[in-house]
């Protein structure tokens, strides 16, 4: 796999917007009248045990609480970082999450094996033997990451290959590496400190295939990585009428460029130099400190190229749903995609945004902050 596609799978659950249609949504408030203000803040993640700077922000509603960032592990040089996240409302319990990329190795050299058994690593990677998406996700996925919950049952599971093919996984094999990649979600229901939860899980298989000569013949050393895992919780019968503020926080995720140049610098360090050994926060310290500022051109017009095709997907998949207008912020400089039945939309100089129904409303009345209107796109 290269480095590349390896960096991409880190920041690339921004996509989870492509097959996210398949939740209902609404925007009626149950008891049938208006709508309340709704309010979103920016939430500014910083790689604090790593390159000291922001590595993406995103809005989630006000009163949701956020918790997780980037967690460097150096044993693993094409994948030193991955993202695990949690947004939440602590009120009803919703929740989206983002869970770290697993990467896995196997071989089928009898040899390498019993050097290596199942379960121990090899250069970072768990060796297994490598699984569906369905069987991953319920075999890794939820035994990682559900482990002990009450009455888990799986409701629904369901293949997605379009989901693997929209993130492009797979795509990026050399000459002479078998490449595939396949997705699945499933949905799952159990309590939660008394009360009955649904969630879909969303995650994507990825194998890499490299044929191997030795003095004792022919061999297929094996990368595979279940990556793209997120997910949507929420209290049981609400899970689809939440889709509209999931949809929000997920398409307003933006990653620093900044910081997008320091990792990838670090990512071909670690891989050019073979220093997959190297563990402590000070060692990883050294070798960010020999990075720089400057974002080469050809970095930039990557990451550019990147951002806007999250962004046209996002264009596309806003076609197929109901109840979602488009504004232009004048902060960003850019469009932004709101729930809809708002009359109003206004964000301030942080980037957080608030919605409206009433037509006199004004967030500047009481409040030592300058917001800005922001003006709907036909």
């Amino acid at each position: 796999m290269s480095s590349a596609k390896r960096r991409n799978a880190l920041i690339a659950f921004m996509l989870v917007l492509t097959v996210f249609g398949s939740l209902s949504c609404s925007k009626k408030s149950q008891g049938g009248g208006s709508l309340p203000p709704l309010q979103f803040r920016t939430q500014v993640c910083i790689d604090r045990s790593g390159t000291g700077i922001e590595a993406f922000r995103m809005l989630v509603p006000k009163e949701w609480t956020f918790e997780g960032g980037i967690r460097w592990v150096l044993d693993n040089p094409g994948m030193p970082a991955t993202a695990s996240l949690r947004a939440r409302n602590p009120s009803n319990g919703a929740e989206f999450e983002v869970f770290p990329n697993q990467p896995f190795f196997w071989t089928d050299n009898q040899m390498h094996r019993q050097m290596f058994p199942v379960g121990s690593r090899y250069y970072g990677n768990e060796v297994r033997p490598p699984l569906g998406p369905i069987d991953a996700l319920k075999k890794i996925v939820l035994a990682r990451f559900r482990q002990g919950v009450r009455g888990l049952k799986v409701l629904k599971e369901e293949h997605l290959p379009e989901l693997a093919k929209t993130v492009g996984a797979g795509a990026s094999a050399q000459p002479g590496v078998r490449a595939s990649a396949d997705g699945a979600r499933i949905r799952i229901a159990y309590d939660r400190k008394g009360t009955p939860v649904e969630e879909e899980i969303y995650g994507v298989v990825e194998s890499y295939g490299f044929p191997i000569q030795s003095m004792y013949g022919s061999f297929t050393n094996t990368i595979w990585t279940v990556d793209y895992l997120f997910s949507f919780k929420a209290e049981k019968g609400k899970l689809d009428s939440m889709a509209i503020v999931f949809r929000t926080i997920v398409s307003s995720f933006r990653v620093n460029p900044q910081w997008y140049n320091k990792y990838t610098q670090v990512v071909e360090y670690l891989i050019k130099a073979q220093i997959q050994k190297i563990r402590s926060v000070g060692e990883l310290s050294k070798i960010i400190s020999r990075t720089h500022d400057e974002i080469s051109d050809e970095m930039l017009r990557s990451f550019e190229d990147r951002q806007a095709a999250y962004d046209r997907i996002s264009e596309k998949f806003s076609q197929q749903i109901r109840d979602v207008d488009a504004y232009y912020s004048p902060v960003e400089g850019r469009s932004i995609e709101l729930p809809g039945g708002y009359r109003q939309a206004w964000t301030n100089n942080l980037g957080d945004v608030v919605l409206s129904e009433a037509e006199d409303f004004n967030p500047n009345i009481g409040s030592n902050q300058n917001w800005q209107k922001m003006e709907k796109k036909e």
